[in-house]
């Protein structure tokens, strides 16, 4: 039987994709091995280029896996496979490459290449390509949340990010086969779906009459489904329309993940961002008016060239103010090729690390603020598996739906189900709860 191992580098998408192309691969009759443990026929690396250190992780990786099997077949695919081609053709032992696109033609490249032993080059221009590719994930293993990609690429182009080089434009799966997924994932005995993408609330950009609003309401009819989670979405993509089914959809959940990036009007124009500080809290205001107790989560990126002492502090007032539930820090780092990376105003690394500190004690802070609102109250819970670090302990772990994690006595065999559980001690990280109970027995069954 023949064997492949991967790595992926990078985001949830990229996870996703490469749990697609493991499909690809089981349908063909291979097996899975360990990356690290045993020797593979076939390598896949899925890369990751959003910062210059992804660029040079993602290359040690691929030097990995030729010193692992000299004689396996050395595949690279992902964002740093589609801007650098050449630089990892250069790699001696790289024997195909492959970008964001064209993953259903890795098998047959790797026949191919398993004849002829000459390396391909299989990356084409990504801005060239407006249709989603279709690329299913029917389970996940040790997940008891399903993750649905539903968009690819991005029309942004902000001043620090590659992203739409790597990924290109925006384009949207088609809604049926969302829905039908959708379907075959409940079936499959999943009780809560992640919508995702790279620019996910841009679902529908490329649409005639149908966007993110109306894919949630047909989302919100299949039957079982318990919940709907956006795995991220901007502030300007939340309209009426949004606030209408945010307010009255039974599956969505109390959570929004939606980027700020900077806490000032200026760094946010620097950054190309499409809003002001005003524009955004207003929004977050009208968010907790749909959904009162909605956890509000964010990314900040700390330092961004030009960023004065005085832009920062009002950053850090903002996100006091609008009290976000966790905040999510990077320093800002350049990237070659992108805008922000020439900008003559770079600032001090100590400085980043100073505000970076600061925004993680806000962060952590603010996620205790928020876990407190809920001590005494019953929320829904769907166990992940035992709590890390305490296994053999009898203690679970799981995420509300307003994504406090928790952590409460349980048996294995909760793992998956919805519990009903009360919050009895709040923490910054994790939170302390009491089963009250199991609401039903319908269950994913346990991969084997």
């Amino acid at each position: 039987m023949p064997s492949v191992a991967f790595y992926t580098l990078g985001c949830k998408v990229n996870f996703y994709d490469t749990e697609a192309i493991w499909q690809l691969f089981k349908n063909e009759g291979y097996e899975q091995v360990d990356f690290d443990e045993q020797t593979a026929d076939v390598y896949l690396i899925n890369t990751c280029t959003v910062t210059n250190t992804g660029d040079k992780k993602s290359r040690q990786i691929i030097r990995r896996a030729i010193r692992r099997n000299p004689d396996a077949i050395v595949a690279v695919t992902g964002c740093y496979a589609q801007t650098s081609p050449a630089e990892i053709l250069d790699i001696p032992g790289v024997d195909l490459v492959i970008g964001t696109q064209d993953r259903d033609k890795i098998l047959p490249y790797v026949n191919e290449i398993q004849e002829s032993r000459q390396p391909v080059n299989a990356v084409r221009n990504i801005m060239k390509t407006r249709v989603f590719e279709e690329m299913d994930v029917p389970d996940f293993a040790d997940r008891t949340r399903a993750f649905l990609k539903i968009q690819d690429g991005c029309n942004n182009f902000c001043t620090f990010c590659i992203i739409p080089w790597s990924r290109g434009l925006s384009r949207s799966r088609e809604a049926n086969s969302i829905v039908q997924q959708a379907h075959q994932l409940v079936q499959a005995g999943y009780k809560e779906i992640v919508l995702t993408g790279i620019h996910t609330g841009g679902y529908g950009d490329d649409m005639e009459n149908y966007d993110l609003t109306d894919l949630l309401w047909d989302l919100d009819k299949v039957e079982g489904l318990e919940r709907i989670r956006i795995s991220s979405i901007e502030a300007s993509q939340i309209d009426d329309r949004m606030l209408d089914v945010i307010k009255r959809s039974d599956k969505l959940v109390r959570h929004f993940h939606i980027p700020l990036q900077a806490g000032d009007d200026t760094v946010l124009k620097r950054m190309r961002r499409k809003y002001t500080t005003e524009e955004f809290y207003n929004k977050m205001l009208r968010i907790r008016e749909a959904m009162p107790d909605v956890a509000i989560t964010t990314d900040v990126i700390v330092g961004f060239p030009g960023e004065t002492d005085e832009m920062y502090r009002n950053g850090y007032e903002l996100m006091r103010k609008i009290g976000f539930s966790e905040m999510h820090v990077f320093p800002y780092s350049k990237r070659t090729g992108t805008p922000a990376a020439r900008m003559e105003d770079q600032v001090d690394e100590e400085i980043k690390n100073a505000r970076v500190h600061e925004l993680i004690e806000l962060s952590e802070q603010m996620q205790l603020e928020y876990a407190e609102k809920f001590v005494g109250q019953v929320l829904e819970v769907i166990p992940e598996g035992e709590a890390k670090g305490r296994e053999g302990s009898g203690k679970l772990h799981g995420y509300s739906d307003n994504y406090i994690q928790l952590v409460f006595d349980g048996t294995p065999d909760m793992v998956g189900k919805v519990c009903r559980v009360k919050l009895t001690e709040a923490g910054a990280n994790e939170s302390q709860g009491t089963l009250v109970r199991v609401l039903e027995e319908n269950v994913k069954p346990a991969a084997m």
